[in-house]
């Protein structure tokens, strides 16, 4: 056989298989990509979907599961402490701090001093004409504001007023040994300058000697329930003029002689108590 023709033989089977290779590569290939799913980008919606496709609800611990649901129809036994925003007209409202003062006296009244409220003194007519019919709000805002009244002459509303060579000291001047006797908190001329404290001691010391005797200020043999310790108190024209003072505010008003209060075209109330509280 001639050498050319066995290369062109050796060169045919070796096309040949290369054929036969391409096409078996090409078969094996379509079967594979055949078992291959369609491939695309997971949008973030489907992606939250199966997020939440795989969520499952936990069963509850015993100590929450309730069957049936318990529904409360019943008071509480402790209700929150309601804060008393009601503050009276006092007559130290012009003064800086007053309000701060009257809040003071009326915790006082509305504390230590609670007895207060529930007594019905035998002159109380003459301070305030509707306190026994009033509720325990009313009564507990006479007391304060007869505690500015009486501050007017005791002191002329200056908490670091000192009376005498050094006796009495502060809004309601008070003697040191006096406040101790009745177990006031404040015992000394420097604490009793403070207003809050003056004020919770002369509370205090009102708290025993009104219910004691009765009265605000009567005179039987002596002067007995406030006048027994302040002087202010057993000076009759002193007395009219604090009773008038008091008598004349609305919670010392019986309910009929209260009327509504006319207003101007801009809606402002034509009060007779100004913006800006006045010295009295």
């Amino acid at each position: 056989m001639p050498e050319s023709a066995g290369l062109g033989q050796i060169n045919a089977m070796k096309l040949t298989k290369a054929i036969v290779g391409a096409v078996a590569a090409i078969v094996f290939a379509g079967t594979c990509l055949a078992d291959v799913p369609d491939l695309r980008p997971v949008s973030r919606q489907d992606a939250q979907a199966v997020a939440l496709g795989a969520l499952r609800p936990y069963v509850r611990p015993a100590h929450i599961v309730r069957y049936p649901a318990v529904i409360e129809t019943r008071v509480p036994d402790v209700r929150p402490v309601k804060r008393d925003m009601f503050l009276p007209r006092a007559r130290w409202d012009f003064k800086p701090g007053g309000q701060l003062w009257t809040r003071a006296a009326m915790s006082a009244v509305a504390g230590h001093a609670a007895v207060l409220t529930s007594v019905v003194p035998r002159d109380i007519d003459r301070w305030c004409p509707a306190y026994a019919d009033h509720g325990t709000d009313k009564r507990r805002a006479f007391w304060v504001g007869m505690m500015s009244a009486l501050a007017k002459h005791e002191s002329t509303y200056r908490p670091a007023a000192v009376g005498g060579p050094d006796l009495w000291y502060g809004l309601l001047q008070i003697y040191p040994a006096t406040a101790r006797g009745y177990g006031c908190r404040a015992t000394s001329g420097a604490a009793l300058k403070n207003p809050t404290e003056n004020l919770s001691c002369a509370a205090r010391i009102m708290a025993v000697t009104v219910p004691r005797d009765n009265a605000v200020a009567f005179f039987d043999r002596r002067w007995r329930g406030v006048a027994a310790d302040w002087g202010p108190m057993t000076k009759r024209g002193k007395i009219a003029e604090m009773a008038a003072w008091t008598s004349a505010q609305s919670y010392c008003q019986p309910l009929m002689n209260m009327r509504p209060v006319a207003r101007t075209q801009t809606g402002v109330s034509l009060s007779s108590r100004s913006a800006t509280p006045i010295q009295d």
